[in-house]
């Protein structure tokens, strides 16, 4: 075995002794189905930390001649196909990351990395293992991979797979340096396109960027790519699903509600995608916090939404806002420094991780919290001082609403509205939408923000749920143009659209939000909801009592202060048990408890 030729499964093994690995061999069915079909080429982009080297390794391991995988792989999915052992350790396998070589230290000239030299190292390396594996071969152009690889297909009919990990690195980290760029994708063109009729089985190359293009063609033609834009049937292997998520949050014991607002958001075909190594980073801190900035950094993302492109403020405020926004993707080279527009910067930003694309409907928006914060992040070292406020006063904003303080609410609307809104877009109903969720940005600390939320014979505009282990109060909001609040409030309950929220057994507050588009300036009614159609008798009693269940720590405590309000009948002891039910959901009591401690009362 040798460190680029055949390297063995040390690597996959040392992933699966982690405990916390999520089996993602089916892909292997895929790779299976393409080697030694015109179809052997294949491009896989993610963001970075969404599991493209240990994909790599997954395959290294997998098809590496020289070692047995075959307890690695056992009970895993791959295992449960026909044939599977078939290509099990049966190739040779010349696995590269390029960012080692990139920063080796052989390749240091003047002081400084330099990046040509890394590629005539890759290729001298892996010419020297094949020297010592293939020893009938002698290759005197020690910088002709392509040849070299040529060479001992003819002599001994062996094919490679070839998996190239970071094949972008150059691109990225040597972004203007274009000779050096030229200089790499020459290598991959006589590796993949001059020769590789003969000698490729499999390419597999992984990086964040797509193949980088020339005019409207890839340099590499001939692979067929798998993007964050366009996955195909890569899809279930980008990232983690829901599903698995759940798994591993109940074997850890970590809060799914959490996990999903911090890292969910990424949505691929009709799945709803996790970043997999905030997960991971998730569990094995026990957690959820943000981990994005320990795999890069605020400023990478601050120079490129301060690019001077017509719009890309106005945009990147209303997605912070919660909005969508529509995006061609299709002039974008793959590269980091030639954009044209706004639109290659958000597709960069796809690509990167920051943004997730909607392949439905052509648009764009900020996945989840943990990302959300690295754009509040960038948009202060950009000074935009008038949207940092905004996000700042937007705590106080949610108390005075709660409050029922209409005029404040009505005033910092404006605020909001008037300072980060385009006077092009300043009558657009998105953008209004957007304004009021902007407004309410730290309302996400406490509650689950919903949009459009179907609810009775209608549509809510915005939902505030309450998170878990929070008293705050459920938001139905309607919004109104060049009409009334009182009119926005009485559609509420018109369209019944307290409906989707009727389980809910705090309190409901209903405001209304009217825009007079030739003041520029919005009216605010609030109003809490009253529960009249089968309200049971004991939420009422102790919602009028100001009762607030999350203070208890067990139901003792519970009946202890609700016995004297609704009696020590039966009936009442059957009361609290309901309440206390309704609010636990279901969930944390048991009935002997509930018995013993009622015996108490009766």
């Amino acid at each position: 075995m040798g460190l680029y030729l055949n390297p063995g499964n040390k690597s996959f093994e040392n992933v699966l002794r982690s405990g916390l690995y999520v089996d993602k061999t089916g892909m292997l069915n895929r790779t299976n189905a393409v080697l030694d079909t015109e179809f052997r080429f294949i491009c896989v982009s993610r963001p970075r930390r969404f599991g493209k080297s240990v994909a790599a390794k997954m395959l290294s391991s997998y098809y590496c001649k020289g070692c047995d995988s075959s307890g690695l792989f056992k009970g895993l999915e791959i295992s449960a196909s026909s044939g599977y052992r078939d290509h099990m350790n049966q190739y040779n396998v010349i696995h590269l990351d390029l960012n080692v070589f990139l920063h080796s230290k052989d390749n240091m000239y003047g002081g400084f990395y330099a990046p040509i030299r890394a590629v005539d190292h890759l290729e001298r390396s892996v010419i020297s293992e094949l020297e010592q594996e293939f020893s009938g071969s002698r290759f005197p152009d020690t910088n002709d991979l392509a040849a070299a690889l040529s060479d001992i297909y003819r002599r001994s009919g062996e094919q490679f797979i070839v998996i190239i990990d970071e094949w972008d690195a150059l691109f990225r980290e040597n972004k203007f340096d274009k000779e050096a760029q030229d200089y790499y994708i020459k290598l991959l063109r006589r590796l993949f396109k001059d020769f590789s009729g003969e000698y490729i089985r499999l390419a597999y190359l992984t990086g964040v960027l797509p193949i980088k293009k020339y005019g409207t063609q890839s340099a590499l033609n001939n692979f067929k790519e798998y993007t964050m834009i366009e996955p195909f049937e890569y899809a279930p292997y980008v990232g983690f699903n829901e599903e698995e998520v759940k798994t591993l949050c109940e074997e850890n014991d970590i809060d799914f509600e959490q996990m999903e607002r911090w890292y969910d958001g990424y949505k691929i075909k009709d799945m709803h995608i996790y970043n997999p190594n905030s997960v991971i980073d998730a569990v094995l801190h026990g957690e959820v916090t943000s981990y994005w900035s320990k795999t890069d950094t605020y400023e990478v993302l601050s120079d490129y939404i301060g690019m001077n492109f017509e719009g890309l403020k106005d945009c990147i405020i209303g997605m912070l806002g919660g909005g969508r926004h529509p995006v061609n993707t299709a002039n974008f080279t793959n590269d980091m420094v030639s954009f044209n527009s706004g639109d290659d910067v958000l597709t960069l930003l796809v690509h990167l991780g920051y943004l997730t694309y909607n392949e439905y409907d052509k648009t764009v928006m900020i996945p989840n919290e943990e990302v959300r914060k690295e754009f509040i992040a960038a948009i202060e070292r950009q000074n935009w001082d008038k949207t940092a406020k905004a996000i700042s006063d937007s705590a106080k904003l949610l108390n005075e609403t709660l409050a029922g303080n209409e005029a404040f609410v009505a005033e910092m609307i404006d605020s909001v509205h008037s300072d980060n809104t385009s006077v092009l877009k300043y009558n657009d109903e998105n953008s209004l939408a957007c304004t009021i969720t902007l407004a309410y940005y730290k309302a996400r600390d406490e509650y689950k923000l919903v949009r459009e939320l179907p609810a009775g014979r209608g549509f809510a505009d915005i939902v505030f749920l309450p998170r878990r282990n929070t008293d705050k109060p459920v938001l139905v909001v309607e919004l109104k143009w060049d009409k009334t609040a009182e009119g926005a409030i009485a559609q509420i309950k018109e369209k019944g659209y307290v409906k989707a929220v009727e389980d809910y057994t705090g309190r409901i507050l209903l405001i209304g939000i009217n825009y007079d588009r030739d003041s520029k300036k919005h009216e605010c009614r609030i109003e809490e909801f009253t529960r009249t159609d089968g309200r049971p008798e004991w939420v009422t009693i102790c919602q009028q009592e100001g009762i607030k269940p999350e203070k208890y720590t067990d139901f003792g405590e519970a009946v202890a202060e609700l016995m004297p309000i609704v009696g020590k009948s039966k009936s009442g002891i059957r009361k609290t048990e309901l309440y206390v039910r309704s609010y636990k959901f279901g969930r944390g009591i048991d009935s002997d408890i509930i018995e013993s401690v009622a015996e108490q009362y009766r």
